[in-house]
């Protein structure tokens, strides 16, 4: 995806937007900074992670969302629902009950999206030969934070479609003879995976019509069922799946698919610290690395409505009622539809996606990689983010690429109201264009 321009699906809605800068230092990747008073975000560096949108006081940074009357464009309308959906309701409500309300406000069909994880399973599906460890690719955001943070680690990510994607791709071969053009609808609880569906040429695009947000589709169907009283209670199209493919999107989900040391590791900010130490050592022992930006996995995503826990212990408990295999018709149903996979069980190969450097004329870069070292010598080093950057180097950087003035280091103007304005003279002030243009002459 690399030659693609990659879709954002966050926001910032700048009119609710007061500078507070909780989005800025809570961002994984740096890519947030506050201009006049306002939070701007880097598209080059964005993720789509919605880590802003979780800590933002005052609701000012929103998820792009479809209308969901677009199912109206299709006869036959198919849901493809992560288990995930499905926890965020009470005990007091039954997964029938959820799928019946989904069939009685327009689905024709519903698969959960991890029967792929059965699918592959019983088509035998191998990853190949990849370099160790394996790094899952089930979680867009991490995916997308290995291809600009660590291009290194590209090589490493899993091959395999998603489960979702699998899932796809069977329901369109499946239900051919109904439509040709069958509309094939995802439910997110993550931006990110917005973010993948919406990038034009991404396997998402290609596989779904639409993606509906999670907390949308729990409204609808929260209100179907508060004013009904009796619903009749709907079951999967394809109504049977096992323990392991139930719980694959909870952290250590993916682990049992995988021989030898394996790791997992949720939370962005964990994820990345141990990707920084993957990328630095040349040897590990370990064979498959499970990666969730989302702190317990996909149950933690910003679009869900429940508590994480709760979510994902009644996942835990309602799998203790599914079979370790499929019953035989099943199995059979699948190896029906083996034709649909037989050229594209695999994605392909993923690219590292070049990020904003220091300059991309190499002399200049070294140049600027030295002024962000001087400039760093002066600075304060508290990181408090009073600047509009989120760290003091981060501040040196904008500064060596002419995005930002040392003038805006409030600690030091506090600290020496007179250095402040010369040493601005000497590194940089994006305000005086002819300062701008002398210092990028070196």
């Amino acid at each position: 995806m690399s030659d693609q321009i990659f879709h954002h699906a966050i926001r910032v809605i700048t009119s609710s937007c007061k500078g507070c800068t909780h989005c800025m230092k809570r961002c994984p990747t740096q890519a947030i900074r506050i201009h006049h008073g306002k939070a701007e975000i880097s598209g080059e560096l964005c993720i789509d992670c919605g880590q802003c949108m979780a800590v933002c006081p005052n609701d000012a940074i929103k998820v792009e969302q479809d209308p969901f009357d677009q199912l109206e464009d299709y006869l036959v309308r198919v849901a493809i629902i992560p288990a995930v959906f499905l926890a965020q309701f009470p005990d007091t409500i039954t997964f029938g009950e959820v799928l019946g309300a989904l069939y009685a406000i327009g689905f024709t069909h519903i698969y959960l999206a991890e029967t792929g994880v059965d699918i592959l399973d019983v088509l035998e599906a191998e990853e190949g030969t990849p370099e160790l460890p394996l790094i899952s690719n089930f979680c867009p955001a991490v995916q997308r934070l290995t291809q600009i943070r660590f291009p290194l680690l590209v090589d490493n990510l899993s091959r395999l479609r998603p489960p979702a994607q699998v899932a796809a791709i069977f329901a369109r071969s499946e239900l051919a003879e109904l439509s040709a053009n069958p509309g094939i609808f995802y439910f997110t609880p993550c931006a990110a995976k917005i973010a993948q569906f919406k990038t034009e040429g991404s396997e998402e695009n290609r596989l779904f019509d639409g993606i509906i947000n999670i907390d949308t589709a729990y409204n609808l169907v929260s209100t179907y069922l508060a004013k009904h009283d009796q619903v009749q209670e709907g079951s999967f199209t394809f109504a049977m799946c096992t323990k392991q493919a139930l719980l694959w999107s909870l952290v250590k989900g993916q682990i049992p698919s995988h021989d030898g040391r394996t790791l997992a590791v949720d939370e962005m900010h964990n994820v990345i610290e141990f990707l920084e130490i993957l990328e630095e050592e040349e040897q590990t022992n370990l064979q498959f690395l499970e990666l969730e930006a989302c702190a317990e996995g996909c149950v933690g995503g910003i679009l869900t409505v429940r508590n994480r826990f709760l979510a994902s212990e009644r996942l835990k408990h309602y799998s203790q009622q599914l079979p370790e295999v499929l019953d035989e018709p099943f199995v059979n149903r699948i190896l029906s539809q083996a034709e649909a996979f037989r050229d594209n069980p695999m994605l392909p190969p993923f690219k590292a996606t070049t990020a904003m450097g220091l300059d991309a004329d190499r002399s200049r870069a070294l140049y600027k990689l030295q002024k962000v070292t001087d400039i760093l010598k002066v600075l304060p080093g508290i990181d408090c983010g009073l600047c509009g950057s989120p760290t003091c180097k981060s501040l040196a950087e904008d500064i060596a690429r002419n995005q930002a003035s040392l003038k805006q280091c409030v600690v030091l103007k506090l600290r020496n109201a007179q250095t402040a304005p010369s040493l601005s003279r000497i590194w940089g002030d994006k305000a005086r264009a002819e300062d701008v243009s002398k210092d990028d002459r070196g």
